[in-house]
């Protein structure tokens, strides 16, 4: 008997194309995925990943019985989905994927309640970009992901999963205390023209919205230092380094050497639930949704 871990470490590292991706993507160490992996090479006597330079690559076998451990863990999340919805109560491992501000600003609040609520259920939280949550939802590797897109920046829904929009969220320019524009209740893009902006990096969403913005003002935004972390950001602009643009979302109360103003047009991302379609009726999964409802509704009330 095939162990069900095992072909879904197999299968991670086909979906993701190497171990590192994959122990990621399954929040387990590298090295463990490794064991499994050559646990399951003993087990079928077959050789299933190859060394190729610096990392490795599926054996034609491998990927022939990957493809049907992607079968088998369908069946079994049905199977799941079936017996937890007869049962009627949230239990098992709930796999969710949130992007840094939601895991920042929201999931605290809706673990606590899950928690509470459900202590049969085993909560599995990793942070990532709303692109590569998505996926994994699409893929079953996640059964929940919170995400998010930009009014410029929209994000195609992946087939076979649904979405719910639990909100809006608002982003400010941030300033430093002495900046000439610190006092100002709004700014405008011309306003801002010629200032060494901080921003994430390329290929996020955040980036994608900062870049669209100012060149539909017909203007093209110097972005000098690109800083992942916003708490990074809020540090380089309290030393009076740079202008930012920051979600409310997860920011927390700023520090005095650095001012909110608003942003005209306001900037506003779409925050949204995501699941597969197959999994709706699953317990855990309504519990947890009902969970994120509630807890931004008494954020946006607070």
């Amino acid at each position: 008997m095939l162990d069900l871990g095992r072909l879904r470490a197999l299968h991670a590292v086909a979906r993701h194309g190497s171990v590192g991706a994959a122990a990621t993507a399954l929040g387990y160490t590298p090295s463990a995925v490794s064991q499994q992996i050559a646990k399951l090479e003993r087990e079928t006597r077959t050789t299933l990943l190859e060394r190729r330079g610096r990392g490795v690559a599926l054996t034609d076998a491998a990927h022939l019985l990957a493809a049907t451990a992607a079968r088998v863990l369908e069946l079994v999340e049905h199977a799941e989905v079936e017996l937890e919805e007869q049962r009627g109560a949230a239990v098992g491992v709930l796999r969710v994927g949130a992007f840094a501000t939601a895991a920042r600003g929201l999931l605290p609040s809706a673990l606590v309640v899950l928690l509470r609520d459900h202590p049969g259920l085993d909560v599995r939280v990793v942070e990532m970009d709303p692109p590569a949550a998505q996926e994994l939802v699409a893929r079953g590797e996640l059964d929940l992901a919170v995400t998010h897109d930009w009014d410029n920046a929209p994000l195609a829904v992946p087939d076979g999963v649904a979405r719910e929009a639990l909100g809006l969220d608002y982003a400010d320019v941030l300033l430093p205390a002495g900046h000439r524009l610190a006092d100002r209740t709004e700014v405008a893009p011309a306003d801002l023209a010629g200032e060494r902006w901080i921003c994430q990096p390329e290929g996020t969403i955040c980036h994608d919205w900062l870049v669209n913005t100012f060149r539909g003002a017909g203007m093209e935004p110097e972005l000098a230092y690109r800083i992942g972390e916003y708490e990074t950001q809020i540090a380089l602009l309290s030393k009076g380094v740079g202008v930012a643009l920051l979600p409310r979302l997860g920011r927390g109360e700023l520090p005095a050497a650095v001012r909110a103003v608003q942003f005209v047009p306001t900037p506003t991302r779409r925050v949204f639930a995501m699941w597969r379609v197959q999994a709706a009726r699953r317990p855990a999964v309504v519990a947890a949704l009902a969970a994120l409802r509630g807890c931004w509704e008494e954020r946006a009330t607070a």
